[in-house]
């Protein structure tokens, strides 16, 4: 009996040519949002330099002196510090690239996204050159040199950077060592949904890891789904007839068909050798990435940081395990000496060693570290996390919570309108940045133990940075604010009560005090168990339910005013369970607390990521099938209180 015809592959073709369709909309879409600079009537002359503005280009560019002055009047008209802009004949898969990142009707107004450019030419004000403390002068940057210089810019520009179309701006000459090319890749718009800076042919793989890494993008797992994406886009074409070829049709074409067109703004120079030859040069580009990530990634860990190792091998000659305090026998909330064991995990963050123990108290139920870190020990766990060599990556995950700090912002509507607000724990200030969206009247202050609340000030996030311990702001800060915020503080505090005396103190009489905490009675918790995102070891050391955090407030004359729930979840339980998990088989084998890295670890760590490919993806739906059900459930992994304190 012949089987029946299997119809998944079917739905995966319709489901990957949607997609594709949907893609190719919207990069139209987006590509008609970019501003177009008026065209210059003249280019005679030198570069005449305007008062105030630099443009910094990448080599081989010339910009003329009419494209210069229209760039500096469309600034100062949008009220714009950092403009990036686009060589009219700029690569088309780079243009591609580009949309895929920024969505332009809304790149201005994302205080929090990432800086994005096609790497040619960026107008600056130069007071913001001098709060990022860069030099324009010295040799012309590479392409990935200013991609990343625009990155940071923003930074210092937030709501006041943008992107334009220049039409008699010229990528230049293009050059091998320059990369002004372009880079290939076929991105999210593709048959992979991989994102990043595609561009055209005849860069090096180097040149395009490098320009990927520039956008705080990963190469080597952009260029493993690129090459999955154009393998299932074959497999359904040689399998599903009509459907598949209309799907490998379509992603085929599709440079064409977002690109090009009468009216478009930006009609690149390459467009129909990239459309033709898109297949070959998609594949070869992936090829060339992942073989340059690949000796990038061993020649790193041949050259290595062998001061950062060495430092670290010295702190652990005499084990982790001085890093701890005694174990106490009763509860730091309650007293009461009924515990038991909740979790028993290693740093699953990070990889470092040592083993950490989360007691739970049979009457109140908190939950604490147990033995906990001494000064010493959070020190050396918190290092190389939000800063140094983790800190990229702590900024990146930061910068994509702008929904959660809205929320976070827009619980006070109800109750205040504050002119001044403190934000403990504020870390680089993110938080402070994206309120002024909701609260653009309100002084914003920060506080924090890192130098982090340092450069926020530089940045102009917040007003004024205090750096130190919480309480020994006590006398000095006393009843300065209306609010107070300890948005995933207080769980990393050594004393949470004291945390909220000073809050008390610090506050003015009829002052709002709110604060966010990860939910240790979550359903998540206990199906989850060691995988379960928020336990956070080593860096919580209190996981408080929300009846005794209210309790605690009552005790010290505060109202709770609201409590919320499902709105405080955070979509990141699935995910998070793989990624701690693969960390957990195969964590990263270059990190410098750890032996000298060999082939077999590193290969073992590659074959671990890839195997956890599948398990990410489907863990990204079961994430949002989840926040959906706690927004209706009002269950989730955190929780918010905010509370006002009594008038006098």
């Amino acid at each position: 009996m012949t089987p029946p015809p299997f119809h998944g592959v079917r739905w995966t073709s319709a489901a990957v040519l949607a997609a594709l369709g949907a893609g190719t909309v919207r990069a139209r879409r987006r590509l008609r949002a970019i501003p177009v600079l008026p065209a210059p009537s003249s280019a005679a002359g030198g570069l005449p330099r305007a008062a105030g503005w630099r443009l910094l280009t990448a080599r081989g560019v010339e910009p003329d002196p009419a494209t210069f002055l229209a760039a500096c009047a469309h600034a100062e008209r949008e009220g714009l510090r950092v403009v990036d802009l686009l060589p009219a004949d700029l690569a088309a898969e780079r243009v591609l690239g580009l949309l895929r990142l920024v969505d332009p009707a809304g790149y201005r107004e994302d205080r929090l996204g990432e800086g994005r450019g096609a790497g040619y030419a960026v107008l600056v004000a130069e007071e913001v050159l001098a709060r990022a403390g860069v030099e324009p002068g010295g040799p012309r940057p590479d392409p990935a040199e200013l991609m990343a210089l625009v990155r940071r810019l923003k930074e210092y520009a937030a709501g006041s950077t943008g992107l334009a179309i220049a039409p008699a701006l010229s990528t230049g000459r293009p050059t091998e060592a320059t990369g002004l090319a372009g880079v290939t890749g076929s991105g999210a718009t593709g048959p992979a949904g991989a994102t990043g800076p595609a561009g055209a042919t005849g860069v090096t793989g180097p040149g395009r890891a490098a320009e990927l890494r520039a956008q705080g993008l990963p190469p080597g797992a952009l260029a493993a789904a690129q090459l999955a994406g154009l393998a299932l886009l074959a497999g359904l074409a040689v399998r599903q007839g009509r459907w598949g070829a209309a799907a490998a049709g379509l992603w085929w074409l599709q440079p064409y068909l977002a690109l090009g067109g009468p009216g478009a703004p930006l009609r690149p120079a390459d467009l129909a050798g990239a459309t033709a030859a898109r297949p070959v040069r998609s594949l070869g580009a992936a090829l060339r990435t992942a073989a340059a990530t690949t000796a990038a990634s061993k020649g790193a860990a041949s050259s290595g940081d062998s001061a950062r190792a060495d430092a670290y091998r010295a702190e652990l000659a005499a084990g982790p395990d001085r890093f701890l305090e005694p174990r106490r026998l009763d509860c730091p909330w309650c007293g009461s000496l009924h515990l038991g064991v909740r979790v028993r995990v290693p740093d699953l963050l990070q990889g470092k060693p040592g083993r950490f123990t989360l007691e739970q108290c049979g009457d109140c139920g908190h939950v604490f570290q147990n033995p906990r870190l001494t000064l010493e020990g959070l020190e050396f766990y918190y290092r190389d996390f939000y800063d140094g060599r983790g800190g990229e990556g702590a900024g990146t995950v930061f910068g994509r919570l702008g929904a959660t700090y809205r929320g976070r912002a827009e619980m006070l509507r109800p109750h205040t309108v504050p002119a001044t607000w403190l934000d403990v724990g504020t870390g680089h200030g993110h938080f402070c940045n994206a309120a002024r969206a909701v609260w653009p009247d309100t002084r914003f202050d920060g506080l924090d133990m890192g130098d982090g609340v340092r450069e926020a000030e530089r940045r102009g996030w917040v007003e004024t940075g205090f750096q130190g311990q919480f309480p020994e702001f006590t006398e000095k800060l006393a009843g300065r604010y209306e609010v107070v915020s300890m948005y995933h503080y207080l769980e990393h505090t050594r004393d949470p009560l004291t945390e909220l005396d000073t809050a008390a103190a610090v506050l003015a009489p009829g002052g709002h005090l709110t604060i966010e905490l990860p939910d240790p009675e979550s359903r998540m918790a206990r199906l989850l168990g060691p995988a379960w995102l928020p336990w956070f070891q080593p860096q919580h050391q209190h996981l408080i339910p929300a009846g005794n955090l209210r309790e605690a407030l009552a005790d010290r004359g505060f109202t709770v005013l609201a409590e919320e729930h499902g709105a405080a979840h955070q979509g990141n339980d699935f995910f998070g369970a793989v990624a701690l998990t693969a960390a957990r088989l195969a964590p990263d084998p270059d990190r410098p607390w750890a032996p000298p890295a060999t082939a077999g670890r590193r290969a073992t760590a590659h074959a671990v990521r890839a195997a956890a490919l599948p398990f990410f993806a489907g863990a990204a739906v079961l994430d949002a099938l989840r926040t959906a059900a706690a927004r209706y459930t009002d269950g989730g992994n955190a929780y918010r209180i905010l509370a006002r304190k009594a008038e006098r």
